[in-house]
Formats: C-alpha cells, structure tokens, sequence
C-alpha cells in the first residue's frame, strides 16, 4: 500500500464516522440519559451530603466519574464536543449541492420534468403566442425574482424561480444547535460559581468557589452599602434587600439594590441575593438586676470585654453570639453566651437569649442578667456567578428562530409557462414545484393559471 494514501484513508474514516447519523443517535441518547442522571442526582452538594446517602462504594464511584458535578465533567464536555463536531460534518457533507442550487448563476430547466407533473394547469387561449409573450413576461417577473424564456419550436417557455436561499435553513437550524453546544461548552469550561459573605460597610473583591472551595479573585470590589429585612407575624423573613455598589479605581461605578431573582450584572458576572445572616454586634447595652433588692442598671459591654459589677462582687463578660442556640430541646434564636466570674472564684455559664428576656431568672441567682439593647449588624450572603458562554446560547436561539421559520414557512418554488401553437388556438400550461409545502404551491399554481387565463 502507498505510504501517502494512509493519512488520506484515515481522514477519510475519521470524517465519516462523524458524518455518521448514527453517532448523532448515540450522542443524543447519551446526553439524554446523563441529563436524566444530571437530575436524579442532586448536583454541587456537600461530600458528607453524599456520602451519607449513597454509601461509602457508591460514593467512590460516582465521585471518580464526577456524578456529583456532572455537567462539568471532561466526559461531558467530550459528548457536547463530539455532537458539535458531528452536527459540522454532516452539514457540510450536503452543504456542496445545496451551495450549486443557492449560487448557479444559470438555473437548469426541463420543460419535460414540468409536463410529466400531475398537477398542472392547462387551458388554451385565442391569441397567438407572440401577443402573450410580453404578457406573460410581465406578470411572471412581478411575481418571481429570477425569470427567463426560451424559444420552442411551436411557441416559447417562461422559466421563474423564488426563494433559492431558503434552502440554507435547515442549516441555519444545524448552526444554532452548534451555537447552543458551544455556549454551554465555553460556560462549562471557563464558567465559575461561588458565593461570599459581606457585612454591612465592608467592601470585598474575591469569592469562594462552590466546587473546589478554592479562593477567586475579582476584577472589582463589592461593597454592601446596606441591607434591610422584613419578618412575617411567625418571624420568618419576608423579604431581604442588599444595596450594593461596584468598586473599581477606588470610586463606586454602580449600585443597585438587589432582591431574590433580581440580581447585579456587571463585566458578565452576576451577583445574587441568595441568604443573609446576624453579625455579632460590636456594642451591647446589658440590664443588670439584683434579686434581693430589686435594683436594677445598664452597662455597655462588647464581645470579649470583662465588665465590673455594683459592689465588686466580681466581673462578667460576653464571650459568644450565636446566630441560633439550642437548650435542652428547644430553640432559642439569637442568644449570647456570657460567664460570671464571681469575686470568690466561682464561675457561672450565663445564656441570653434575645426572645426571652427573663431567662435568666429560671438560675435563680443573686444577680439577674438580660440584653437591654444592642446593635443589629448584618451580613449580606451573595451567589456569584459568571459564564461567558450565555451570549453565544443566546445567539443559538435567535438564529433556531429564524432557521425553524425559513425552514417551516419558506419554500423553493419554481414555475413554468408553457405556451405553443394547437392549431387555430394557442395552448398554455401551468406547473410549479416546490421543496417544501408541495400543497400550498399546487394552490399557488392554479390561482396564477386563472391570472394568466384573464389577460
């Protein structure tokens, strides 16, 4: 065997496994049961998540085949790249002929496939064929965009044709679909999703990714420059709002409030409201009460710093905030976790909860604590995403669009007008054809026959 027909042979199988249709099955099967797994299985949770439901064996093996992040696996993006590669090659093995029926200059016509159609039209006139020539030229003309005639030996021919390039939609469809695989190629590869915290007045400029909880860094800041909630009667927010700003060159060039499903595009990166949180505030007004005498007064305190208490029997501090506490069962919410160091030694655990605030007294000591006041500080929890992808999926659709219209709507048609010599009379035929929509071109065909008959 020639040495250089080895390259050739084996781009010629390459290429025609790829134009295969039956790849094309496979691929789409493939996808279809994968996404089926895609939704079974939930996506992007935590490992002990899985790993407390499928078990220790199923965990390794959907962890090694990236089950758990599927839709960002090598082995999906390789499906997704091989029908993008497939979709290209069959196109463009049909793209030559119909590229010579978009382009000839000189369209061919038979007169004899026309005459052999069923459907035609045919009546005969008492003019000569010489007086329905320029006639029929005109209407034709007016009706098509490419005409010509051409002399018979009883009479004359008028060849028409319209809609030529609507035969490139289907492959206008066969773009869009590459388009759409393209889109979510590029966001699968160089998509991002993280999340971060910000307080209120604070500015930051990287985030957490969701995946591989590695640090990503932004090309801005984001700064939250407030942050409101509002509860139902049951204390269940209702509605949380962040107002941020985007920082870049140390100067705000955007601000928006925004809301869950409402949020903050800027440079192709979306910022989410996704869930919000209590920080420990910096300053807490206590209200201290003597069980004896029943003489209470307020005292200013901050997390981690002792104050003294009346008659120097020793000193209390605030040593945590919880968010939400559990006692014994039960679900306190907010609470501060303080410690009372008694002047003889003793020391006392003390839990404040904000929603009661006579728990204290169920200790029974000689002092009574409780949370008078303190400043409600919040942080703004957010969902960054970014992928560059959805502009060329967004194209995809559009050009679908357009392509399914053409391809549905639109139609090749071509016509002929037959006009000869029978005698004392002048026969005349009528016949089209059409690519698409056969039936609507039969109908075309007789209504521009009773046209022609009136002149």
């Amino acid at each position: 065997m020639n040495k250089e027909h080895v390259p050739r042979d084996f781009f010629i199988k390459i290429w025609n496994f790829f134009a295969s249709v039956r790849l094309t099955v496979g691929l789409l099967l493939s996808l279809s049961v994968t996404s089926i797994i895609g939704t079974v299985v939930p996506q992007n949770q935590s490992p002990a998540a899985y790993f407390h439901n499928y078990g220790e064996f199923f965990y390794k093996i959907f962890s090694a085949l990236n089950i758990f992040d599927m839709y960002h696996s090598w082995w999906f993006q390789l499906l997704l790249l091989m029908l993008t590669i497939n979709i290209i090659v069959c196109s463009l093995n049909k793209l030559s002929a119909t590229w010579k029926i978009i382009f000839v200059k000189i369209p061919p016509f038979n007169a004899s496939k026309f005459r052999s159609l069923s459907h035609k039209e045919e009546f005969t006139s008492n003019r000569s064929p010489e007086d329905l020539k320029n006639k029929y030229e005109q209407v034709v003309s007016k009706k098509f965009g490419y005409w010509r005639t051409e002399q018979t030996d009883k009479g004359f021919c008028v060849f028409a044709e319209k809609g030529r390039w609507t035969r490139i939609g289907v492959y206008a469809v066969h773009l869009s679909v590459i388009l759409l695989l393209l889109g979510g190629l590029i966001g699968s590869i160089f998509g991002f999703e993280g999340f971060v915290n910000i307080p209120e007045g604070n500015t930051v400029n990287s985030i957490r990714l969701r995946k591989t909880e590695q640090i990503h860094n932004l090309d801005f800041g984001i700064r939250c420059d407030d942050f409101s909630v509002s509860f139902y009667e049951t204390g269940a927010p209702k509605k949380f709002r962040s107002t941020l700003s985007i920082i870049e060159n140390k100067r705000s060039v955007l601000q928006k409030d925004i809301i869950v499903n409402d949020p903050l595009r800027y440079k192709g990166i979306n910022l989410f409201q996704s869930n919000y949180g209590m920080l420990p505030p910096e300053e807490i007004t206590l209200n201290i009460m003597s069980r004896e005498t029943g003489i209470a007064y307020k005292k200013k305190t901050k997390i981690g710093m002792p104050i003294e208490l009346f008659e120097d029997i020793g000193t209390f501090v605030i040593k945590d905030y919880r968010n939400s506490f559990h006692y014994k069962g039960i679900t306190l919410g907010e609470t501060f976790i303080g410690i009372f160091n008694k002047k003889d030694g003793g020391r006392i655990n003390i839990i404040l909860p904000l929603k009661f605030a006579g728990f204290d007294k169920m200790r029974k000591g000689d002092l009574i604590f409780s949370v008078a006041d303190y400043d409600h500080r919040y942080f703004t929890g957010l969902q960054v995403t970014s992928d560059p992808g959805v502009l060329v999926v967004y194209s995809g659709f559009v050009m679908m669009i357009i392509g399914c219209f053409i391809t549905f709507f639109m139609s090749h048609r071509r016509l002929c007008v037959e006009v000869k010599k029978n005698g004392n009379k002048t026969q005349v035929m009528v016949a089209g054809t059409a690519n698409k929509n056969k039936l609507g071109m039969q109908v075309r065909v007789k209504k521009f026959s009773q046209n022609l008959a009136k002149l």
